[in-house]
């Protein structure tokens, strides 16, 4: 059944089979948004189902049916959730044409879109329903002002997602992109037809005020609080982190305090108790706190507020990190790649201090520089405010409704 012709989507359907980074919190976001008795919304959420369970035991009283829980059958959130980037994209395609149907929702939201664009590219439809997503990693514009060569291998993801880009925009069932990326719209809009499709999102990653006491080192007066947290990947810098903190002077060690908090990827488990072991042996003055599991939101929020500083010492990371937000929330200073998206947010909002982080030497001397010069100086907390000024969670589902919310000739103008 096509989506009706009315301008106004009032029932969408979000569809996010994975369960670590963004999607509970963004989920739980719509949520609010759509729990609001003004809003006439509905909320099919199709998620896996211990997200289902989540969201069901918090759901606020009073919905009236605005929000409705539908769990990822297991083959469908096995096929959904492949390393077979290939393979999970076109689940994922498959899966929103049928909970479309099955839901009787107008219109569908990939909180996930990247690899989305494969399919969309080949220009496979929705069965006449409108769909929009969210972008996280747009790189092909990082040329523009990264300083540093590409390698071989980032110009060919960049070469292969410039064609990707170009077809998926050009696909009639395609309303909207929603780019993390605040710098990817214009460049769109300058080079692909139908580049207007392409709109920008706040990334919500917004906490809440927490009067819990810290329990991070940052009551000490003779230390400088470091916290690194999240999903913690190879990727995300753990290993270059903790090698570089061998790296810096015995003295200046001294007056660190680091705390590494969150879910270590399993495969790192080995080389990181080796390297801690290490840093303990090399460096016994330095305090390093350990704690190896997925912490709730108030957790976070007390552990940043202890911190004189935020690392994200991410390898050549494409796209946004909520870590950004979070830091620049407490008015603290974020040490991070030069590279990308997150080293140009940094330096144009004056939040942070960026360095090659891929360099263990590198991370090492701006580490002992944000200690001797004293972190306070690498943020400017007038700057920081404007900044997560308009990213709050509400900003953000409102971006995603507005997404689907516009008339049936943005659509029918890609034909």
């Amino acid at each position: 059944m096509p989506a009706p012709s009315d301008k106004t989507i009032h029932h969408i359907l979000v569809l996010e089979p994975d369960t670590e980074g963004h999607p509970r919190e963004w989920l739980e976001h719509l949520v609010a948004f759509a729990a609001v008795p003004q809003r006439r919304l509905t909320l099919s959420l199709v998620v896996a189902p211990e997200m289902g369970d989540h969201l069901t035991a918090s759901l606020p009283s009073g919905l009236d049916g605005k929000v409705r829980i539908v769990a990822l059958r297991p083959y469908e959130r096995w096929l959904c959730t492949r390393r077979f980037l290939t393979l999970a994209a076109f689940a994922r395609w498959w899966v929103m044409r049928r909970y479309l149907r099955r839901t009787g929702a107008q219109a569908g939201h990939f909180l996930s879109f990247d690899h989305m664009c494969l399919p969309l590219a080949l220009g496979l439809g929705m069965g006449g329903r409108p769909v929009s997503g969210i972008l996280f990693r747009p790189s092909v514009h990082y040329a523009d002002w990264t300083v540093g060569r590409a390698s071989r291998g980032e110009k060919l993801r960049d070469l292969r997602k410039v064609l990707l880009y170009r077809l998926t925009l050009l696909n009639r069932s395609v309303r909207t992109v929603l780019s993390l990326d605040p710098y990817f719209p214009d460049h769109a809009r300058g080079r692909y037809r139908h580049g207007d499709k392409v709109q920008a999102i706040p990334d919500p990653a917004y906490p809440q005020a927490n009067e819990s006491p810290s329990t991070t080192a940052r009551s000490s007066a003779n230390h400088v609080g470091f916290v690194l947290f999240g999903y913690l990947t190879e990727r995300k810098g753990l290993l270059v982190l903790l090698d570089a903190l061998s790296l810096v002077d015995p003295v200046v060690a001294s007056r660190i305090a680091i705390t590494i908090a969150g879910r270590i990827e399993p495969a790192l488990h080995d080389r990181v108790q080796e390297r801690v072991q290490r840093i303990r042996a090399q460096r016994p003055d330095l305090v390093l706190r350990l704690d190896d599991r997925w912490l709730p939101a108030d957790e976070l929020d007390a552990l940043v507020a202890g911190s004189q500083v935020v690392l994200a010492p991410y390898q050549r990371f494409v796209g946004s990190s909520g870590v950004l937000l979070w830091a620049a929330q407490a008015g603290l200073p974020l040490l991070t790649q030069d590279y990308g998206l997150l080293g140009r947010l940094v330096r144009d909002h004056k939040l942070g201090l960026t360095t090659d982080t891929m360099d263990p030497a590198s991370l090492a001397a701006s580490i002992e520089r944000m200690v001797t010069t004293g972190p306070h100086t690498f943020v400017d907390p007038v700057a920081a405010r404007s900044f997560v000024r308009s990213r709050t969670p509400d900003a953000f589902a409102s971006a995603v409704v507005r997404s689907l919310q516009c008339g049936e000739h943005a659509a029918e103008s890609a034909l």
